[in-house]
């Protein structure tokens, strides 16, 4: 771990979830087709009639481009959206919600089930708040229900004053309101006084750079292209390997 001086006047500690307090260990491209695979079958049981090879196809596309126009708009228009209207352009723009989210569920289910706790999160997150810090979540996600149900899966809730979601606000980090929509939860928290934890560049450390928040990256589960992109351009303020090592900044 690089060394650095402990912050001092921190109330409020955010945290991203994935790849910070929950890793991945699945193939990703393959989940996210098995994912599909699930809408269509919740909605075949749902009694709705879509040619399975030609709506997986059309679903893979219509998700594909929207994760890549989110990255760069930073805009979450979230998966119930393009779903709801892939269906209305099939010719059925009329399902019941219900059917809409049970179709949703059964896709992130089967994504939830390769997410894991980091180890050291619990003790790390319980430190923290014996110390005194207010804690939140300010996740990226195209589905609110798919980070509160992780989080309520891994047993966080407890540790959270608030869980905030892209999906739920609908703009994306490194967007400096989404950051400033989640310290509005603590009265007269200004963002000097908190400090955001995770693990991508660019959206946790620019974006926290940009609301006036002090940065920590975390890097036990960052080596991606994305980031390795970014680090000779976006400097976090603390650099820290394992999440544990967050003790040893905030007193």
């Amino acid at each position: 771990m690089d060394t650095f001086p402990s912050l001092k006047d921190i109330r409020v500690v955010l945290f991203d979830l994935g790849h910070t307090l929950l890793y991945f260990d699945g193939d990703w491209p393959q989940v996210f087709l098995q994912a599909q695979e699930q809408v269509w079958h919740m909605l075949s049981k749902a009694g709705v009639s879509l040619p399975r090879e030609s709506f997986l196809a059309q679903l893979h596309r219509r998700l594909e481009a929207y994760y890549q126009e989110r990255e760069t708009e930073f805009i979450e228009h979230t998966t119930g959206y393009v779903l709801r209207t892939l269906l209305a352009e099939n010719g059925h723009g009329d399902l019941p919600e219900e059917t809409l989210q049970a179709a949703l569920t059964a896709m992130y289910a089967t994504t939830q089930a390769h997410w894991h706790l980091v180890s050291e999160a619990h003790d790390t997150l319980q430190t923290l708040r014996e110390r005194g810090y207010r804690l939140g979540v300010v996740s990226n996600a195209a589905y609110d229900d798919d980070v509160q149900t992780l989080v309520t899966q891994h047993h966080l809730r407890p540790f959270f004053d608030l869980v905030l979601t892209s999906a739920a606000a609908g703009v994306r980090k490194p967007n400096p309101y989404i950051f400033h929509l989640a310290l509005r939860h603590w009265e007269g928290v200004s963002p000097k006084q908190a400090v955001i934890v995770g693990d991508t560049l660019g959206a946790d450390i620019l974006g926290g750079q940009h609301a006036g928040l002090h940065t920590v990256w975390v890097t036990a589960y960052a080596d991606r292209p994305a980031n390795r992109a970014h680090r000779d351009t976006i400097v976090p303020e603390y650099r820290i390997e394992r999440l544990s090592a967050l003790l040893k900044i905030l007193p």
